[in-house]
């Protein structure tokens, strides 16, 4: 309120809090995760709405998937149309497991034991669950899926049936497990001591699964939970009853594991990062370069999918990288708010980096490319990353939003990443180049010079068509008309077109200072978009010629002009000329003729005010224009309307510039004649 409560306003801010996050490998991926009182939700990582990823991602974009407010959503990694969710609450008691089918919108429950823990002391109930108790598949099997209490359940039958396949793998402190509240009791059923918090399946060696508890407990086995050993005792300084909050199996070797540690529920908020090589055998503590602070206590450590070596961190107050495996942290804020990033996934099509935060929802790291060719290469002055490729993705229809709704996500920019590298003190310009199979440039990009790590998007569109640079005022113009302050302004009529370039092979060339570096580009089909190749290069074809016939026109429209303006010039100069009147109505007579060409090519009458566009017909320019949005709009070939609808305006082309060619070698030349025979002091 801001009337001291006469009057008030219900105020929705972007704080969402997401416990976790997971990704798909749809084109393009969705995200997903549970969030804090409200339900899980699913989302694409871009809308592919409001032009060319220039739009939001509206919030009718995102579904629920199962679930409930805490826990994951997780999809299966073969069947995207199957979200693994899971749920706690005062609703819904710890153990709920749901099976959600993207296509048909249904959940089925299979709770891994459907009886009430609501009101029950965690010493009364026959299996622990925690709020956010872990659901992981198996890398191996994506039929076979872990859950987590104070066992490893897992169901290899879509949870028809739940085997536990662990003994109790916490410490089991029966001190911590009684009635929990003061005067009033709060035994909500899912906020229980000693209980696993984290599995983690090795990608390398198949049965080898990781455990950490909520009290301070790591165990593991390699035989898939017919044995399992614990090797907490082998972790140097551990804080004894915190919180194994997430354990990270290498992607490279069976034998390493990274571990965070919370401490902060037992007043140690410092950052706790382990690592180990043996198997648990060892542990070394990796948090050099993380400060000490009252919010340092870490969530989440991944590896990349990529680099070995480079890992991110997730902490109470923001993001880290590591380029020499945990020796050496720094900060990887950017734009991240400085919020709590409790869970980091990495989505490998796309080689994205995507983050739950506790408070500011999702948010994704666009290519990390540049990050882990970085961690090879740091010594260079200057270097030009390898690109991913890029989808030459098309729009599609959007779902009713509102275009005040704070919720609205960021689409990534449109198309390809350029990413190059400059070390302090490179000196020159720089610009990017970007060349076709022949090695034709199709589009030149300046470039960005700071130190450091620089990003340059290419939309994947060629150079724009020319401008019509208008340099007399419009027909019937009001009087407060202005020209722009070069003496010119651009038609409102005359728009101009940049062609999609289309799927194939091209090369980013760099240039800094006169050196020069490349790099292979590959542009992918947008694999939605129904259309083949073929078809798509038919379309840009036609395009290509559509835009050489605007460029034609426009040219014709800038050199009458040109000329137009002269002859303005010319008749205020002699307007106090007695002698000249012959010449200021010659001037006139010859720009009426140029105008009666002009007008076939551009309405002059519009000035982008109101809706004077609809008032007058639309002239050569605009039917250009008007063809080459219809053509693009997806990548369909051009249908036999549109291909005899081209030849018509093509014709028209030509006609016209014969009649401008015609009136340029006669008139013009004559009125110039003219004009040096009088020795007027004036410039044609």
């Amino acid at each position: 309120t801001q009337t001291r409560g006469r009057e008030w306003f219900r105020i929705q801010l972007p704080i969402a809090q997401m416990y976790h996050a997971e990704v798909d490998n749809a084109i393009p991926y969705h995200v997903m995760g549970n969030r804090q009182d409200g339900p899980s939700s699913r989302g694409p990582s871009n809308s592919l709405t409001g032009g060319f990823g220039g739009g939001g991602i509206p919030r009718g974009d995102w579904r629920s998937v199962g679930g409930g407010e805490s826990g994951w959503a997780t999809p299966d990694p073969k069947d995207p149309n199957l979200v693994w969710s899971s749920a706690s609450g005062s609703g819904s008691r710890g153990g709920i497991v749901t099976r959600y089918n993207v296509l048909t919108g249904v959940t089925t429950d299979v709770e891994v034991w459907p009886q009430s823990t609501g009101g029950h002391p965690a010493s009364e109930v026959k299996y622990r669950f925690v709020w956010t108790f872990p659901l992981t598949i198996s890398p191996h099997d994506n039929t076979r899926v872990y859950v987590g209490s104070q066992y490893v359940h897992q169901t290899t039958d879509g949870g028809r049936s739940w085997q536990v396949i662990s003994p109790d793998l916490t410490r089991n402190d029966k001190s911590r497990q009684g009635f929990s509240g003061g005067l009033t009791g709060d035994n909500i059923g899912v906020e229980y001591y000693s209980v696993i918090f984290a599995i983690e399946e090795s990608p390398v060696e198949k049965g080898l699964i990781w455990t950490g508890s909520n009290d301070g407990v790591v165990q593991l086995t390699r035989d898939a939970g017919k044995s399992w050993a614990n090797v907490t005792g082998n972790i140097p300084g551990i804080p004894e009853t915190g919180t194994i909050a997430n354990i990270e199996a290498s992607k490279y070797d069976a034998a390493t594991a990274y571990l965070t540690v919370d401490g902060h529920q037992v007043n140690n908020f410092d950052p706790w990062v382990y690592k180990t090589s043996d198997y648990g055998k060892t542990w070394k503590l990796i948090v050099n370069g993380i400060a000490k602070t009252p919010l340092s206590y870490a969530h989440c450590v991944r590896e990349d999918l990529v680099r070995r070596g480079l890992l991110y961190l997730g902490t109470e107050n923001g993001l880290y990288v590591s380029f020499d495996d945990g020796g050496h942290w720094q900060p990887f804020q950017n734009n991240l708010p400085h919020a709590p990033v409790y869970w980091i996934t990495a989505q490998e099509h796309f080689n994205d980096l995507v983050l739950a935060t506790y408070g500011r929802g999702f948010y994704i790291m666009d290519d990390l490319s540049p990050l882990q060719q970085l961690a090879v290469d740091q010594d260079a002055n200057i270097k030009l990353f390898t690109p991913r490729a890029a989808y030459r993705f098309r729009n599609v229809a959007s779902p009713m939003t509102m275009s005040d709704d704070p919720t609205i996500g960021q689409n990534p920019p449109y198309g390809a990443t350029l990413n190059y590298w400059l070390k302090t003190g490179v000196t020159g310009d720089v610009s990017l180049v970007i060349l076709d199979a022949q090695g034709q440039s199709v589009r030149t990009l300046p470039g960005t010079r700071q130190a450091g790590l620089n990003r340059v998007w290419w939309d994947l569109r060629g150079e724009q068509s020319k401008i019509a640079r208008m340099r007399t005022a419009p027909l019937y113009g009001p009087p407060d008309w202005r020209m722009g302050t070069d003496g010119w302004y651009q038609s409102a009529d005359v728009g101009r077109v940049a062609p999609l370039m289309p799927p194939g092979h091209y090369t980013v060339k760099l240039t800094v200072g006169g050196q020069e570096f490349t790099q292979a580009l590959e542009v992918r089909k947008d694999p939605n978009s129904g259309a083949s190749e073929e078809e798509i290069a038919t379309q840009v074809a036609m395009l290509t010629g559509v835009r050489n016939d605007l460029d034609a026109t426009v040219d014709m429209i800038n050199e009458i002009e040109t000329v137009r303006a002269q002859l303005v010039s010319l008749r205020t100069a002699l307007a106090a000329d007695g002698r000249a009147l012959d010449v200021r109505a010659s001037a006139d007579s010859l720009e009426q003729k140029f105008i009666a060409v002009e007008e076939n090519l551009a309405q002059l009458r519009v000035t982008g005010r109101g809706q004077d566009q609809t008032r007058w017909p639309t002239k050569l320019a605009g039917q250009l224009n008007y063809l080459y949005q219809g053509v693009s709009s997806s990548d369909y070939a051009p249908t036999t309307q549109s291909g005899e609808v081209a030849t018509v305006l093509n014709a028209l082309v030509k006609t016209n510039r014969q009649s401008l060619d015609r009136l340029l070698a006669t008139e013009l030349e004559a009125f110039r004649n003219m004009v040096r025979q009088r020795n007027l002091r004036v410039i044609m």
